[in-house]
Formats: structure tokens, sequence, C-alpha cells
């Protein structure tokens, strides 16, 4: 709104003339959503204790126990705080934010009907999983399509590290974007097991994106790093301020021990979200570094469930996803949540290197 608004005034005050830097608005985008986050917070936490929106906690880990009730659909804080700052700050007439918008609204419905059925049910179990992966892969499949239709966009699979070096994937660069969201939604969802765990990595993985995004969006800084340059895409930088200041806010109620989860309307909807920024910054592969800690809770699951299958009933790790395995061998949950952050701050910094690394 204010850059919609106000930007055709710099000619007679010039001092609008810092709505036009992306940069600026992106700091003005993070500001507010944190602030709007922290201050209607306690608020809506209150709102979802009197409607009895309480988490149903598994009773495979005891230690949960006493979490048992706490307001679940933490998400819908992150969306509100989110909404109104991309209103406030983004240029509103820029297809690629409400195309980023559709993602990030469109795997969050997918994950408020999973949560509101488990509301209903009494328990910690939606709906099915075959549902849940259809709509997510419905989403997935629209996203995909308004990039590939795109004249501007490519198929092209960069390769991080190597100037060179590139695949081009042709048609079936579709179905490759459409498991990268799906399978980054729900990556994120297991990871959201424990006070903070999901949102601390999430926060990390789209400021490194962030500055993705806005390279990619300039023409001048993607020539002298040699990344693609994608006309438009660097207003989707606002976007990406406006989520990171949201999920902050959110970590300020999520922290151990936690006032509010997110729930699968948030966790799906940033993890979707994720996978479709790293697409529309041509930054695919990245996505495996800095959101590393995601992939080894995906992994520990799929191997879990694999080899107990396999083996007839033996077990590779205590319990999966991995956070649960080093809660059974008696690692504090405080002490899971610091190291899992400080490998994704060391995981984003190791992303962000492939940029001088060509």
């Amino acid at each position: 709104m204010f850059y919609n608004f106000l930007v055709p005034l710099a000619s007679e005050w010039s001092a609008l003339n810092v709505l036009r830097y992306i940069s600026f608005r992106s700091m003005g985008a993070l500001i507010t959503a944190l602030i709007i986050t922290i201050i209607v917070g306690p608020a809506f936490i209150s709102w979802l204790h009197r409607v009895k929106c309480g988490q149903y906690i598994l009773p495979d880990v005891k230690k949960h126990a006493t979490k048992a009730g706490t307001p679940t659909m933490g998400g819908l804080l992150i969306f509100l705080s989110l909404g109104t700052s991309i209103f406030l700050w983004a240029d509103l007439t820029n297809y690629y934010v409400w195309q980023t918008l559709f993602v990030f609204l469109g795997f969050g419905s997918i994950g408020l009907w999973d949560d509101i059925t488990k509301l209903r049910h009494h328990e910690n179990k939606g709906i099915s999983p075959k549902a849940k992966i259809f709509g997510q892969m419905v989403i997935a499949f629209i996203a995909m399509w308004l990039l590939w239709v795109n004249p501007a966009y490519t198929s092209q699979l960069f390769i991080p590290f190597f100037k060179d070096w590139t695949i081009n994937l042709g048609w079936l660069y579709l179905p490759f974007g459409i498991f990268l969201m799906v399978a980054a939604s729900n990556a994120v969802n297991l990871t959201d097991g424990l006070d903070g765990l999901a949102i601390g990595p999430s926060i990390i993985a789209v400021l490194v994106f962030a500055i993705f995004i806005y390279i990619t969006g300039n023409s001048r800084f993607s020539g002298y790093l040699l990344t693609p340059y994608i006309p438009g895409v660097g207003e989707v930088t606002i976007f990406c301020a406006a989520l990171a200041g949201a999920g902050l806010g959110f970590l300020w109620f999520n922290a151990y021990p936690a006032q509010i989860f997110m729930g699968d309307v948030g966790s799906l909807s940033i993890g979707g979200v994720l996978g479709y920024l790293a697409l529309l910054s041509k930054q695919e592969l990245i996505l495996a570094i800095v959101g590393a800690i995601f992939v080894a809770e995906t992994l520990s699951v799929i191997l879990q469930v694999g080899y107990f299958r396999w083996s007839g009933g033996k077990r590779i790790f205590r319990m999966a996803p991995l956070h649960h395995h080093f809660e059974l061998k008696g690692v504090p949950e405080s002490k899971i949540i610091i190291r899992f952050w400080i490998l994704s701050t060391l995981l984003g910094l190791v992303a962000l290197s492939v940029l001088k690394l060509r």
C-alpha cells in the first residue's frame, strides 16, 4: 500500500523515493510483522484457549504429556502479521508476490483442514495422508504451472558451487518442482515436534532465500555473481522479510516452554513456501543444504519405517523423527533445540557461500 500510493508522489516529496528501494521496504516489512505478532499474540493465545484449540499429544513421548492443551494453530497468527505487513510494504501489482502468497495460503489451508479435523476428533490424527498429499500436489501443480508458462522462467537446474554446470530438465522440471514443494512442506511438518524447533531453522532458511531472491531480481548483482536473472522476482524479498519477522514474533511465544504451537496450518505453509522460494530463486538444490535439518528429520522417518518393515520389527533409532531419538536418549529438550538452531545457522552460511564459490 505504501509503495503503490506514495511512490507516485515522490516527484513532489523526494523523501518518498526511499520506498523505491526493496531493501528499505524489506526491513519495514520485517519490523512490522514482528511488532504485530508480539502485540496481537497474547490476545490470540487467549482466544485459542477460549475456543478450546488445544493440542492433543501422542502418548509415545511421556515427557510431552504436560504440553497437552497448549493452544495450536498458531500459524494463523503468522498469516495475520505476514498478510498485513505485505499489504503495507509490497508492490501489490507484482504477480510474483501474489503467486508466493498463493502457495503459502494454499498449503496453509490444507494444514488448517488437518488441524480442525484433529480438534473435531479429539485426537492427534487429522485428515488421511492420501488426502493431505493430494491437496499439496494440487497447490504445487498450480504454482508450478504459473512458473512454467512464464517466458522469463527456465527449466534449467543450476548445480551449486559450479559456474557452468546446468541440467535442462525440460518438462521434467514440472514434476520436480511439485515434488520439491510437497517434500519441503512435509519435512518442516515432521520437524515441528519440539518448542521452537521448526520455526528457528525456518527463519534462517527464509532469510537465506531472501538474499537469493533479491539477487535473482537484480540484474547487476545477478550478473556479477553469475546467478540467473528474473525481472520482478526481487519484490518477493518483501514476502521473505515479512515471514521472517512473523516467525521471530511467533518464536517469542513458541520458545521453550511454548505458549502456542504453530500446528499444521503453520508448518505446511512455511515448508511449502520454502520449496517455492527455492524454485523462484533458481536455487533448488540449495534447499537441501539450508534445510538439511528438515532433510535429516525426514530421512530418519523414512529409514526407521523402512528398516522396521524389512527387519520384522527392529529399529534404527529409539524413535523417529530424529529429535525424539535424542529426547529418549536423555538430552534435554532445550539443548536439542539450541543445537539444531546452531546447525541451521552454519548450514545457512554454507548455502550463502555458493554465491562466491563458482
